[in-house]
């Protein structure tokens, strides 16, 4: 074996030999590790204490995409559009509009992703999030009760009148489609989906509705506002049924109320942009305010400019104030209602028996309403208030 050079210390298996040296690298090592979990616990402590450290903080939208209808009974939307104050309140952020017919097509955007919130019944907002498990939406506020009657035919003078008869409504699965379907099965009526049983219901766009009525077509139509008084007062039809009536506030404490429109949000843009819905809850509460405090004449003016841009034409003088009479506005969804409104679609063929809890989140407009001394908004045990 060759003896080591002078200066040099033999290695065997891996191993110094130099016992001082093997103490000095051991030394080292440990040293190291200390070092590297004392950092590490360093990180961890900070992140702990500063999530925005691990992932961005949520931040305003570059752009809000609202849907609404061309309907009186989204005044709140209309006027908070064409006043401004959704917009100004939305700050930095674009706004941007889309006018539907009904409710299902507006849940078919936002689920698209092409709205983020929309105005729009509560049955559709429901049924969506039954069919997602609960992954959709959120309710975030209500926007106008009341203001939606089942209108027929001179001729027709109670329900067993309409065994064979055709009726219309917005969409299938809407909150008129789902009250006109319930109240016939409450009557001992069956109606499909597709139009068969002891009532035709065809669903048809509001327009087509006032013409086909107009020209004999059809026997009648649950209808929102301004829909109803036009039928009424356009077209000679009468009031069968007004939905008010359906309700004796035993679910809400307000008699004749029952929500007809709210407003929802996309559980993932809220999530990503939790003040831009807070900004527009703010703009909303707003228009719900002037609107309960604007003269007669100041409301239907303003109502009647931002149905002109959305759908193009005007009311008549008796429409609007008729179709007003009937409404209530208010950030207010009325929650107590919403089991009873879900077993309406089950019996409506429309929506499936389902837990609902979870269904409201009106955290923000709780925290916006506070600033301006107004009630909390009960979520009735469905969700986070």
């Amino acid at each position: 074996m060759t003896s080591p050079q002078p200066g040099m210390t033999r290695i065997v298996a891996g191993e110094s030999r130099n016992p001082q040296r093997k103490r000095a690298v051991e030394v080292l090592v440990a040293l190291g590790l200390v070092l590297l979990i004392a950092a590490g616990a360093v990180v961890a402590s900070t992140l702990s204490r500063n999530p925005s450290a691990e992932a961005a903080a949520p931040t305003p939208a570059a752009e809000l995409k609202l849907g609404y209808f061309g309907n009186v009974t989204h005044a709140p939307a209309l006027v908070g559009v064409k006043e401004g104050f959704i917009a100004r309140s939305l700050g930095g952020t674009k706004l941007s509009t889309q006018v539907f017919n009904a409710g299902p097509a507006a849940i078919e955007a936002l689920n698209a992703g092409a709205i983020d919130a929309t105005y729009i019944g509560p049955n559709p907002a429901i049924n969506s999030f039954v069919k997602s498990q609960g992954e959709s939406v959120s309710i975030i506020a209500g926007a106008a009760a009341g203001g939606a009657q089942l209108v027929v035919k001179p001729e027709i003078g109670s329900a067993a009148d309409l065994k064979g008869k055709t009726l219309s409504t917005p969409q299938l699965g809407g909150t008129q489609d789902v009250a006109l379907r319930a109240w016939l099965a409450g009557q001992g009526y069956k109606t499909g989906t597709d139009g068969s049983g002891d009532v035709a219901i065809n669903p048809t766009e509001n327009a087509q509705t006032l013409k086909l009525f107009q020209d004999g077509k059809l026997d009648g139509a649950w209808l929102p506002e301004p829909w109803a008084s036009r039928l009424v007062l356009q077209a000679g039809a009468k009031v069968l049924v007004d939905e008010k009536d359906l309700w004796d506030g035993s679910l809400t404490g307000k008699p004749g109320e029952f929500p007809t429109t709210i407003l929802i949000v996309s559980k993932k843009f809220a999530a990503d942009h939790p003040d831009t819905v807070k900004a527009l809850l703010k703009g909303h509460a707003e228009s719900v305010a002037w609107l309960n405090s604007a003269a007669a004449d100041e409301q239907s003016t303003v109502i009647n400019a931002a149905l002109k841009d959305a759908s193009g034409a005007e009311l008549k003088p008796d429409v609007i104030g008729r179709s007003l009479k009937n409404i209530v506005f208010t950030v207010d969804p009325l929650a107590g209602t919403y089991k009873k409104l879900l077993e309406d679609g089950v019996k409506a063929g429309t929506t499936k028996q389902a837990d609902i809890n979870g269904i409201f989140d009106l955290t923000a407009l709780n925290s916006v309403t506070a600033q301006t001394g107004g009630s909390k908004v009960s979520t009735a045990g469905l969700g986070k208030d």
